[in-house]
């Protein structure tokens, strides 16, 4: 894909959303509109853990607006995340519906982990390039990202289920902030870091950098109180004039904004709790953050610097796979993809990614064990931290590799959002049928196979001469015939001989 003229990233986060478009200078992104709300959708939640019809109303009259800034840009020059609150709604997928018809393009939920390597990327190309190892702090919402990390590079990630706004609503009902309130706040956050904060200490930083609303909202107000800096002794400051208020309300400090108002005391209880248990003196504020990040790994996407790449390499080093074996499975998987022009079919102009992708980790489980070894696949890619991959695409990468062997697994569909499902089908089917030719696992010269879908199934070609030569192979296709005959949603296989011998 060639670099677009503009690109544009949204995070949908769990208490404003934000949008960035920028247009490419040399490579470099220049933003050259920007827009933010306070949508409050962590507030939504309610004990059902369902978003309410306020929160949903309020969040999709925005994306209304965002929507036309965006429309109108090309596939892959769009990337739009959500994070902690749409990770754990139990209504997620009906609001993003609903939302990707507002904005025009596709939403990815990530996960803590990704949220938190795609703030630190955003931090990093904000801050000078130079080797000091860096801790990143980003109190969001609904969760609070710490990262580890030096130039571009997160070496180390950790996702706390603690946010501005579930602290707030939780600590201070009603906006009422007392010093009770305040302590317990801070005790709960200190329980939440404590798994963590020896080790983050132990490895240790020469800077330590806040980002996002929370953050920058705590800076201004420390300045509007005749302060300078984000360190111990003005964060003390800013906490006694806090509780002085009593009540968000009431919270009239200079630098604040008043629809910041009523998550800030949960916030700054959090960001108190980080200074004690990781022992921080003092937090330089960054401009950039997740949307930031996001333009950057968007960048990377159509420049091939992709981070999904080295991810799927790494795991393959990790895990010991056969790289001549995959090589000959994704070259076949592609060669077939080609052929029987699938790009015509497939909604997701990425969906040939997945494929290769899948190719080179088929086999991925035989690192636990050769009986069911696709089932083990599946559970490894499905279950770790893939940098780069959002829940979406992790979860089609791991049906997939649930899918290319034996019975079809249908149920695992089902499971898969909507708007996946046929290119998963159409997948799937050509991952099975390179793996079928390569079963031997020798560089034997498969023969040229004429292609086709027709309607409900594939029709595959072969040389009859071929075929009688390699009987397996022939048995396997018959197999494979009715394994896919059983399924209500996978396609047809249709075996056609034909009289041409081999090239």
């Amino acid at each position: 894909m060639s670099l677009p003229e503009r690109i544009a990233a949204i995070d949908l986060g769990s208490n404003s959303f934000h949008m960035v478009i920028a247009k490419l200078v040399d490579g470099d992104p220049v933003i050259i509109d920007k827009h933010r709300e306070m949508v409050r959708l962590a507030e939504g939640l309610d004990e059902a853990g369902k978003l309410s019809e306020d929160s949903r109303e309020r969040a999709l009259v925005c994306l209304e607006r965002f929507g036309q800034g965006v429309r109108d840009l090309p596939t892959g020059a769009v990337r739009i995340v959500g994070t902690n609150t749409l990770r754990i709604a139990a209504n997620s997928l009906e609001f993003r519906v609903a939302a990707e018809q507002a904005l025009g393009h596709s939403i990815d939920v990530v996960s803590g982990r990704e949220e938190a390597r795609l703030i630190y990327l955003g931090v990093a190309h904000s801050l000078a390039d130079d080797s000091q190892q860096r801790l990143v702090i980003d109190i969001g919402g609904g969760s609070t990202e710490l990262i580890l990390g030096k130039q571009f590079e997160a070496q180390r990630v950790a996702s706390l289920f603690m946010g501005c706004v579930s602290y707030s609503k939780h600590y201070f009902p009603h906006g009422e902030i007392k010093e009770k309130g305040f302590r317990k706040a801070v005790l709960a956050a200190q329980r939440v870091l404590e798994p963590y904060a020896a080790s983050f200490r132990e490895q240790g930083w020469e800077e330590a950098v806040g980002a996002s609303g929370t953050m920058r909202a705590a800076e201004s107000t420390i300045q509007g109180l005749g302060k300078t800096r984000v360190t111990r002794k003005n964060l003390e400051l800013l906490i006694e004039a806090i509780l002085d208020r009593g009540h968000s309300d009431r919270l009239d400090l200079l630098g604040l904004r008043v629809e910041r108002r009523r998550s800030f005391a949960g916030g700054i209880a959090i960001l108190w709790a980080l200074f004690d248990s990781l022992e921080i003196d003092r937090l330089s504020i960054s401009t950039g953050a997740l949307r930031e990040g996001l333009l950057y790994d968007l960048l990377g996407r159509v420049g091939h610097e992709d981070v999904r790449e080295r991810t799927i390499d790494l795991f393959q080093k990790r895990f010991s796979v056969d790289i001549e074996q995959a090589l000959r499975v994704e070259d076949l998987a592609l060669e077939l993809f080609d052929r029987a022009e699938t790009d015509l079919l497939m909604r997701d102009p990425e969906a040939i990614r997945f494929l290769s992708w899948a190719a080179r980790l088929h086999e991925l489980g035989l690192a636990v064990h050769v009986r069911h070894f696709h089932h083990h696949g599946a559970y490894l890619v499905e279950n770790s931290d893939l940098p780069g991959f959002a829940q979406d695409g992790q979860d089609l990468l791991a049906f997939l590799l649930l899918a290319m062997r034996r019975r079809f697994p249908d149920d695992a569909l089902e499971r898969l959002p909507a708007r996946f499902r046929e290119d998963a089908i159409l997948l799937a089917m050509l991952l099975r049928l390179a793996l079928l030719f390569h079963r031997n696992r020798s560089p034997q010269t498969v023969p040229h196979m004429p292609i086709q879908w027709k309607n409900d199934r594939l029709v595959l070609q072969i040389p009859g001469a071929w075929l009688k030569e390699h009987p397996l192979t022939e048995l396997d296709l018959e197999e494979e015939g009715t394994l896919l005959a059983r399924s209500p949603f996978a396609r047809k296989l249709e075996i056609q001989t034909i009289d041409e011998a081999a090239p």
